[in-house]
């Protein structure tokens, strides 16, 4: 049969991110979630995809589409016969979207299920697509200048996905990926406000991530509120509520048999709050049970944006706090070294902020001269990265090497007080 070059249904699965695979997955659950009893398999998808005179979806089928995309099935690339074709009523046009809103024709979707009776510009996959974009850039801004550069773009960020849910035209299929982007949103709110505070409002954040995400039903995304929950309840000394969000992360990971990547994760918290709480063999055993869930296989795509962080570093760098807990600086230094020497570039934030718990631990193993040597590369890079918790932990160090009267510590000493006049603190 002949081809077409691209159909539309192929551009649109594309915009919306998914490959032939994961579309028939989304599919599956889009249809259990409208309680409408379909399916597609790849083979259909594709004959959908490529044939120039494409089969038409069963009712079910199309129901599900038109949900998933927020589309009339004409608009799909389909010849719909007019029994089966939902109208579509024109409410004017925008530069660059049209506004339109579905009304329900016979044996057609149920308009007022999938779209909220109102005008206003309708939100489809490739503006999900953009959005998304934007909030991936901002773990990379994170990464590489810190949580305060970061803050201010969130804040546009959330402005602009609030702003789109009250007044745009969308399905409910749309609306609830605008939610869960809201959810990780906060949830990166939430590390800023713990990086940078004020920590107030990162619980707040927090507490919004949580709210949005149990709101859809996305245990993932409750997880991910919850596992920023735990540092900032660290923080705040509420360690019997840091330990209930481990206990509840493990229960929806449980639930939704979620990957290791993600035990991971929880792995690292519950060892984050036996370590504040001073029980030594309850970090043993967390960092245990992480080494274990790391060292097993997961495909990179299956692994939540917010979870990939997670890995051989993240180990080593909670080992060695828990050496120094226990007053062992000297066998917390390899373990901090590892964890340097495993960061790839884009890190800068968090390259930063280890090779100061390096030339801190050095200095309170007596290594005067290699502490400072340290804390000079963290220094260097100082002026790219705003973060109020590495400005205090090298304030910290340098209250401490002050006190030391030789050389290499003077000079150390007299480069923080030039950078810290000069840099953001």
């Amino acid at each position: 049969m002949a081809r077409r070059d691209v159909s539309t249904l192929a551009r649109l699965r594309k915009e919306a991110g998914y490959t032939q695979a994961t579309f028939v997955s989304a599919f599956a659950r889009e249809a259990v979630r409208l309680g409408i009893d379909a399916a597609v398999s790849t083979r259909q998808l594709r004959r959908w995809e490529s044939e120039s005179a494409p089969p038409l979806p069963h009712p079910g089928q199309q129901s599900v589409l038109e949900g998933m995309f927020g589309l009339p099935l004409t608009e799909l690339g389909f010849d719909v016969p007019t029994h089966r074709r939902a109208t579509v009523q024109r409410i004017g046009d925008d530069a660059e979207v049209k506004r339109r809103m579905f009304v329900a024709g016979t044996g057609a979707v149920a308009a007022a299920a999938i779209i909220p009776d109102r005008h206003g510009p309708r939100v489809g996959a490739s503006d999900v697509a953009a959005l998304r974009a934007r909030l991936a850039d901002l773990y990379a801004v994170d990464h590489s200048s810190g949580g305060i550069p970061a803050k201010a773009r969130a804040k546009q960020l959330e402005q602009h996905l609030m702003r789109t849910l009250k007044d745009s035209v969308y399905t409910s299929k749309i609306g609830r990926d605008l939610q869960a982007m809201l959810s990780e949103l906060h949830s990166n709110q939430a590390w800023y406000g713990y990086d940078s505070g004020p920590i107030g409002k990162a619980r707040v954040a927090s507490m919004e991530a949580l709210t949005a995400a149990q709101l859809i039903g996305d245990e993932l995304l409750q997880i991910s509120a919850l596992e920023t929950l735990v540092l900032i309840d660290i923080k705040a000394n509420r360690a019997w509520e840091a330990a209930s969000a481990v206990e509840t992360a493990y229960g929806l990971a449980s639930r939704v048999g979620a990957g290791p990547a993600v035990h991971l994760v929880i792995a690292l918290r519950e060892a984050n709050v036996s370590m504040h709480v001073g029980d030594t063999t309850a970090v043993r055993r967390a960092l245990s049970r992480a080494l274990s869930y790391q060292s097993r296989d997961e495909a990179s795509d299956e692994v939540p944006h917010w979870a990939r962080f997670a890995g051989t570093v993240e180990i080593d760098y909670a080992t060695a706090e828990m050496y120094l807990r226990a007053g062992n600086p000297q066998r917390a230094v390899p373990f901090l070294r590892a964890a340097v020497d495993g960061l790839g570039g884009g890190y800068a934030r968090n390259t930063a902020w280890y090779r100061s718990k390096l030339a801190s631990t050095l200095l309170d193993s007596g290594e005067v001269e290699e502490a400072g040597a340290e804390m000079a590369g963290v220094i260097e890079s100082y002026g790219e990265i705003a973060s109020h918790r590495l400005a205090d932990r090298i304030r910290n160090f340098h209250k401490t090497i002050s006190s030391i009267e030789t050389t290499a510590a003077r000079d150390t000493s007299e480069r923080i007080q030039e950078t810290m006049r000069g840099g953001r603190s």
